[in-house]
């Protein structure tokens, strides 16, 4: 997992509410277990007027010009701007990945499913949570002027608007660290490889009959 650094980037809206998973990437898609590969996908049926399957050259599927993913400088978005309830449904990990692979660092929300939000932890997207009037606020500068930027500093767990304002946002204090590290439970636990080593290598001495 890459480490999060701080950066600014384009905001697209997603402005609409209770935005479940199979919205974020249709239930077709979960066959594969990599973590790469879903971003075509992402809110495939919203993207597409075309019905999409794996497999398929979506290059060559008709897009909806009206969604904001395939609008430009939205396309090139790397902060979700969305509503309440962002990421409900069933509870898989693809949808995480797929906004990852897209390019999506952030989703700001004035609330999350639990589900999704831990997941996003895991997978290097931060999830964060800011008052409703604030998102109200964010969509009404988004709409206002296209290609509109936020900063993100995670060290003073702080969004910065263009004009400057700085909105602070909670993250529990290991969920950061390991963020700010790019540490996932698999790197969590490497930094334990010479201990784990040392007890097995103890634990076969004294039963070597399990080698």
């Amino acid at each position: 997992m890459e480490k999060f650094t701080n950066f600014s980037a384009v905001v697209a809206p997603m402005d609409r509410p209770n935005v479940d998973t199979d919205a974020i990437i249709p239930k077709q898609y979960l066959k594969s277990i990599k973590r790469s590969g879903f971003g075509p996908n992402l809110f495939d049926d919203w993207r597409y007027l075309d019905p999409g399957a794996p497999g398929i050259d979506n290059s060559q599927r008709r897009v909806d010009p009206d969604f904001v993913l395939n609008q430009a400088p939205y396309d090139q978005a790397q902060i979700l701007l969305a509503r309440e309830n962002f990421g409900c449904g069933s509870s898989r990990e693809h949808a995480v990945w797929a906004l990852a692979d897209f390019g999506f660092k952030v989703v700001i929300a004035p609330s999350f499913a639990d589900i999704f939000f831990n997941n996003s932890f895991k997978s290097g997207l931060l999830p964060i949570v800011l008052d409703s009037a604030e998102v109200d606020q964010l969509f009404s500068e988004v709409y206002a002027d296209p290609g509109y930027q936020l900063g993100i500093d995670l060290e003073q767990q702080l969004v910065i608007t263009a004009a400057g304002n700085q909105l602070g946002f909670e993250i529990d204090e290991f969920r950061k660290y390991c963020l700010l590290h790019g540490l996932d439970d698999i790197g969590l636990t490497l930094q334990h490889a010479e201990d784990i080593r040392a007890f097995e290598q103890q634990y076969y001495q004294q039963s070597p009959w399990l080698k």
